[in-house]
C-alpha cells in the first residue's frame, strides 16, 4: 500500500514574510513564492488567500485544491530545505485541477532554475 504523506505547512508570520522576500514564480492561478532555509530538512508549503479573492467559501475551496495540488506533486519536484508560499488569486477557483497540477510543477521547477547572471556595472549609455 502506497501512501502519500502530507507536507510539512507553514504557520508562522515570520515564515511567510520571509518567503515574500525570496523567489517568485507568477502563473495564472498562483504565485510561487521561495525561500532557501539553507538545511536538509522538508521542503515547507503556506498558502495565502486574500478576502479581495472572494467569499469565505470561495477562499477555502481554492486553498483545498491547492493543498491538494501541493499533495500530490511536491514530493517529487520540491527542494529540500526551502519554504514555500502559494499566494493564489481568482483563477485558482475555476482552473481545471490537472492544469493546476502542471502549473505547480513547472513553477517548482522554474523556482529551482539557476538565476541568470547579472552584468556587472552600469550598462553603456
Amino acid at each position: 500500500m502506497t501512501h502519500s504523506t502530507t507536507p510539512i505547512r507553514l504557520v508562522r508570520r515570520a515564515d511567510f514574510i520571509a518567503c515574500s522576500k525570496g523567489r517568485r514564480v507568477s502563473t495564472a492561478a498562483f504565485v510561487l513564492q521561495e525561500r532557501q532555509r539553507g538545511d536538509a530538512h522538508p521542503p515547507r508549503f503556506g498558502f495565502t488567500v486574500t478576502k479581495k479573492t472572494g467569499g469565505s467559501v470561495e477562499r477555502n475551496r481554492m486553498r483545498r485544491r491547492l493543498r491538494e495540488v501541493v499533495r500530490l506533486a511536491a514530493a517529487e519536484a520540491a527542494r529540500p530545505g526551502s519554504d514555500y508560499v502559494l499566494v493564489l488569486n481568482r483563477a485558482a477557483l475555476d482552473r481545471p485541477f490537472e492544469v493546476l497540477k502542471t502549473d505547480f510543477a513547472e513553477a517548482l521547477a522554474r523556482a529551482a532554475a539557476p538565476r541568470p547572471a547579472k552584468p556587472a556595472g552600469r550598462p553603456p549609455s
